[in-house]
């Protein structure tokens, strides 16, 4: 069956080209799937156009809205299984993560089935008695919805569930190296019952179409979570066209460790944080920033913890973590654990490919700790997207929060300390989008989720993930009209 999905219609892309799927574990096509280009995205973008134009779905009322979100997740939880392994085959990520995915984007389609009926519009009281002046919510128009490849399904559920809720017309791109989540997402959708043209699916990679998805005046907002140089580029592109852009551009995240805390947990805590799908989160605590009267002692045990790690396949049970996704990512975070050499940090365990033969064809690298590094070294200001952890140490709580801040980025953080006072204080202090405090990584779909600073702008989740899919109108409507009189020639 084709893979792209164009004003209802399932079809092969215009230029018959397509393109190999490889599972990281051992490096194998699996799949292959048609490969957009840029007549396809024209296509797509047309498409979402006219059904927001020609049809009555942007004026739906909100409950039938509801009800079709509510059907999209029962749906995702009837196919639970199928998706979580096409995940960990797509992905290299274990069976385990792939359904808490499932069951996390579940949650989110059917919170917005419940916020999206949330009254926001509003009567302003203008003083006058005859006029009747209200601030109402529309939808945006038609979204370019990019995902990335870390979190294919997650991500882009994220934007979906709201964009839909609002009554938007969309046109989704997963990432090239991870698409079949979004493929089996997309044939829900349509099961559930969303109308032709409202969602449209293009595969392929940024340099093909992105030009399109970005740049074309048919599209209203476009939403991307990915890298900072891509997020760059699609800002510079959406400015001439002046349309609504939100990006999600990743970080480099503190997790602060206080001296108070039980260090076993902690321990738990970091590895959990910088260790969890391999390094590959946005949100990875990868600096461990450790008060230095107990930092040997926890250096020490996450060390011993992360040479413990369990690697394999993803579906094979009682696998902790899988490999990286793809050969070219492997190789530029290895890149990075040779720059942390030459830089002079100090190595403590992993930077090498495991030994194990049953893992020498998939994409694997081992747990990195890297201790005694500092903020002039590229390895701790820059996003390596893998593995690695570094380690640096501070003295007094106003340290912490300095090099806590000492980043480009700001997207998330972690705060460990049993005193309740300085985890509320040093997580106000901290220019994080989002700051745990003894734990790291959980969200829940109704707190907003987005950076600051580098890391991008807007937000996903919560009301104000609908709000961003929704323009604002003032509709001011004179109930006795008469001529102003302001000029009587």
């Amino acid at each position: 069956m084709p893979d792209l999905y164009i004003a209802g219609t399932w079809r092969a892309a215009a230029a018959g080209e397509r393109r190999d799927i490889v599972n990281p574990f051992d490096a194998q096509v699996f799949q292959t799937v048609d490969e957009a280009g840029p007549a396809d995205a024209e296509a797509a973008v047309l498409a979402a156009r006219a059904a927001f134009d020609t049809t009555g779905w942007p004026r739906l009322d909100a409950a039938e809205r509801a009800d079709l979100l509510r059907r999209v997740a029962a749906l995702l939880q009837r196919d639970k299984e199928d998706i979580a392994r096409t995940e960990t085959l797509d992905t290299g990520k274990t069976l385990v993560e792939s359904r808490v995915d499932v069951d996390d984007v579940t949650a989110v389609f059917e919170y917005y089935a419940e916020q999206v009926l949330v009254e926001v519009d509003r009567t302003v009281d203008t003083g006058r008695d005859d006029v009747l002046s209200r601030v109402e919510h529309h939808p945006v128009g038609v979204c370019t919805l990019i995902a990335p490849w870390n979190y294919p399904l997650l991500q882009m559920c994220w934007k979906v569930a709201p964009a839909l809720a609002a009554g938007n017309t969309l046109v989704l791109k997963p990432s090239e190296v991870t698409p079949l989540s979004t493929v089996h997402l997309v044939r829900l959708l349509a099961e559930a019952g969303v109308p032709d043209g409202v969602v449209n699916l293009v595969l392929g990679s940024g340099a093909a179409v992105g030009q399109v998805l970005t740049e074309h005046p048919a599209v209203d907002l476009v939403s991307f979570t990915g890298g900072l140089q891509t997020g760059r580029s699609i800002l510079r592109a959406t400015a001439e066209t002046v349309k609504r852009t939100t990006v999600e551009l990743g970080g480099k995240n503190p997790h602060v460790v206080f001296a108070d805390v039980d260090l076993d947990r902690a321990v738990d805590a970091v590895l959990t944080g910088a260790f969890l799908h391999s390094g590959q989160v946005c949100s990875a605590g990868t600096r461990l920033i450790v008060e230095e009267s107990v930092a040997d002692d926890l250096v020490a045990g996450v060390v011993d913890r992360a040479r413990r790690i369990r690697f394999g396949n993803g579906l094979d049970e009682g696998v902790e973590s899988g490999p990286l996704v793809s050969a070219a990512h492997r190789e530029k975070v290895e890149g990075y654990v040779a720059l942390g050499r030459s830089e002079g940090a100090q190595l403590l365990t992993g930077g090498s490919r495991p030994q194990d033969p049953e893992l020498a064809r998939g994409f694997f690298l081992e747990a990195t700790v890297f201790d005694r590094c500092d903020r002039s070294m590229r390895l701790v200001q820059e996003e390596t997207f893998g593995p690695v952890l570094t380690v640096e140490r501070f003295r007094t709580e106003a340290e912490a929060i300095a090099l806590g801040n000492d980043t480009a980025y700001g997207l998330a953080g972690g705060v460990q300390t049993d005193d309740p006072e300085r985890g509320d204080r040093v997580a106000r202090a901290l220019r994080h989008g989002t700051v745990w405090i003894n734990d790291f990584g959980p969200y829940v779909p109704q707190a907003e989720w987005g950076g600051q600073r580098m890391s991008g702008n807007g937000r996903e989740l919560g009301p104000a993930g609908l709000a961003e899919y929704r323009e604002t109108q003032h509709v001011w409507r004179n109930t006795r009209p008469a001529a102003a009189g302001w000029f009587r020639g």
